[in-house]
Parts: C-alpha cells; sequence; structure tokens
C-alpha cells in the first residue's frame, strides 16, 4: 500500500498563523483575495511555501469577503469562470515570482459544497483553472475533472464531524467541529487510507496545535508526508 499522504491546510486568510502552519502542513491552499487575502499575503505565503518545499494551491470562492465566502451564491456560469480564472492568475503570477507555481485548485466555503452537487458552477470552476489538479470530495466537481482527464486529489476532514451521507455537518449542527486535538489526530489517522490529503481549517481555535498533533501521529502509524 502507498504510505505517502498530503497534510493541507487553508492559508493567507488573514486570521491564520500562516508562519506556524507551513512548518507543519506540506500543501498550502492559498487565499486569493476573493474571501480572504491580498497579494502581499499571497506574496508571502508563496515565498515562505517554496523555501519549506510546501506545495501551493489556489484557493478559489466566491466574491464575498464580508461573509467570508461561506454563503451560497447563484453566479452565472461566464461570471464564476472569470472569477474563478482572476484568482488563479492573480495567484499563479505571484506564486512564480516567488520561486514556486500552483499545482492544484480547490474551492472555499460555500464554493467547495456546492459544486458537490451543481454540475454548472462545478463546470465554472473546472473551466476557469485551466489544466490544474484538483482537491476535493467526491461529486460533481471531481466527477468533471476525471472526465477532463485532469489529476484528482480526494480529500478528508479531522476536525469536521461527517453526517450518515459522507458530508460535512453544517457548521451550526452539534458535533460539527471537532476542537479536542487527541481526538482530530486519531480522526485523522483513520482517515488516511481512504484520502490522498488530509485538511485541517487553519481557520479553527489551536490549528497550529492540532496540526503538530495530527502530523507526529501520522508520522507515527508510518505515513511519509508530502506535497500534492
Amino acid at each position: 500500500m502507498d504510505r505517502h499522504l498530503d497534510l493541507n491546510a487553508d492559508l493567507g486568510e488573514e486570521i491564520t498563523d500562516d508562519e506556524a502552519l507551513l512548518t507543519l502542513v506540506t500543501s498550502a491552499n492559498v487565499a486569493c483575495g476573493y474571501h480572504a487575502g491580498n497579494a502581499e499575503i499571497m506574496r508571502r505565503v508563496c515565498e515562505r511555501a517554496a523555501a519549506l518545499g510546501v506545495s501551493v494551491g489556489a484557493q478559489v470562492s466566491y466574491d464575498d469577503r464580508a461573509n467570508f465566502g461561506r454563503v451560497a451564491r447563484d453566479v452565472p456560469r461566464d461570471v464564476l469562470r472569470e472569477q474563478v480564472s482572476d484568482q488563479v492568475g492573480t495567484l499563479s503570477a505571484i506564486a512564480s515570482a516567488a520561486g514556486t507555481s500552483v499545482r492544484y485548485v480547490k474551492p472555499h466555503g460555500a464554493l467547495y459544497h456546492r459544486v458537490i452537487d451543481d454540475e454548472e458552477q462545478a463546470a465554472a470552476v473546472l473551466d476557469g483553472s485551466g489544466s490544474l489538479a484538483v482537491l476535493g470530495m467526491p461529486g460533481a466537481f471531481l466527477r468533471g475533472a476525471e472526465a477532463a482527464g485532469r489529476v484528482v486529489w480526494h480529500e478528508g476532514f479531522p476536525d469536521r464531524g461527517y453526517g450518515a451521507d459522507g458530508r460535512l455537518l453544517p457548521r451550526d449542527r452539534p458535533g460539527a467541529l471537532l476542537e479536542d486535538g487527541a481526538a482530530i489526530a486519531a480522526r485523522a489517522v483513520q482517515l488516511a487510507p481512504r484520502v490522498d490529503s488530509v485538511c485541517l481549517h487553519g481557520d479553527s481555535p489551536g490549528a497550529v496545535d492540532h496540526a503538530r498533533l495530527v502530523r507526529r501521529a501520522l508520522e507515527d502509524a508510518g505515513w511519509t508526508l508530502r506535497g500534492l
């Protein structure tokens, strides 16, 4: 069995300890300015990621900073495609100047959940992100990427609760957010054989401590961590 696994986190969101998390994760989902972040923050994250050998991904979102990209929007396909293209293009230029490149795309927040079911919005994100590999959960977005011959990586969330349908519980539901570090680390080890990448939410309380515990638990379980 392949014992390689990625550990990713959302960075550049202006409320995370980017510096500390970059020493622990192997891939960084970098906010591209539409739900959080700005050009200077992107530059700092990309430069540090390049120095540490951390892979960079574009964390694309609805254009909705007021709600941190966590409210679903009915955006026309062509508009959403151009918004995704703008985000990927901006981060790609900054990453290139920092000595690295954007290796994959991952939707953020409400867009992440919307493209699991919404074929049209999934297609818009795919069209706007060129030929980049994609990271996400099973659904329309990953199916569309596979049909187009793009690299697809599946991820799991040890710091989030799952429903009986295999989806993440809405954040306002009991059990949706896990906060105990030991429990999160144990969940990561359970998820590892079924996914390509384990994601920790960088904006969660205790995110750095959780990342440290998760990394240690995965390595103790025999997994070699490497970026996407």
